[in-house]
């Protein structure tokens, strides 16, 4: 899809992130820049421990940084107030857990249907159907997450990320808990979500396979992005 010529769907001003740790202040990363224009897909690699998850979750408004600014188009995320940000996230864009976080007392077909019911649709169960069985799970529509392995909860999980086809999708290890062949379908559903609707993707990864089909590969170093080697 089209590289970023000066719009920006996603972006950063200075991020900075430090937690306060047995033995004093720990720095995750400071002054960090990020600039993502509709449509891109975006791999970010680094070793365990560098950030990686914690970046997406400030990027999605999940939390708020130590220092700087948040922007999904024109709207500082840092500046609203914990719905405020909820409200963007439903409007704009879709997150894949590496932990799924499933609501266990709704089966797969709820799960993925709550994020269209938030949203006002007035039947959202054909469209949650379809995307289930995108993923493969046309026959486990009734079960809880207790009674899918953790493969299959992570493709429930991706289904309910992009069943409201956003503008945005944020993931987490997409692939990481999935065999070869499902992973695989994974990829291809994400690519195509990126292709047919031109949603952006920003995909935190150990996976060379899947960094490589995205066009910008960025590696998390000493609290900083920069183009992988």
């Amino acid at each position: 899809m089209t590289a970023n010529n000066g719009q920006s769907i996603l972006r950063t001003e200075a991020l900075g992130m430090m937690f306060n740790g047995p033995d004093g202040a720990i720095r995750l990363f400071e002054d960090l820049s990020l600039d993502i224009g509709p449509g891109e897909t975006v791999a970010i690699l680094g070793a365990s421990g560098s950030g990686k998850s914690t970046l997406l979750g400030l990027l999605a408004g999940l939390d708020v940084p130590s220092r700087g600014r948040v922007y999904i188009g024109d709207t500082d995320l840092t500046s609203l107030s914990e719905d405020a940000r909820a409200g963007v996230r439903a409007r704009e864009l879709g997150f894949v857990f590496q932990a799924f976080h499933l609501l266990g007392g709704l089966t797969a077909l709820e799960n993925v249907m709550l994020p269209l019911e938030l949203a006002g649709e007035s039947d959202p169960e054909p469209r949650a159907r379809d995307v289930l069985g995108q993923v493969g799970l046309a026959a486990r529509l009734g079960h809880y997450p207790k009674q899918l392995s953790g493969g299959e909860q992570q493709r429930v999980a991706i289904a309910r990320a992009f069943v409201t086809r956003p503008r945005l999708l944020l993931a987490d290890e997409p692939t990481g808990n999935l065999d070869r062949d499902t992973g695989h379908r994974i990829q291809d559903l994400l690519f195509s979500l990126n292709q047919d609707y031109g949603t952006t993707l920003v995909l935190v990864t150990h996976d060379p396979e899947l960094a490589q089909r995205c066009e910008r590969v960025l590696s998390l170093d000493d609290g900083q992005l920069v183009a992988a080697a």
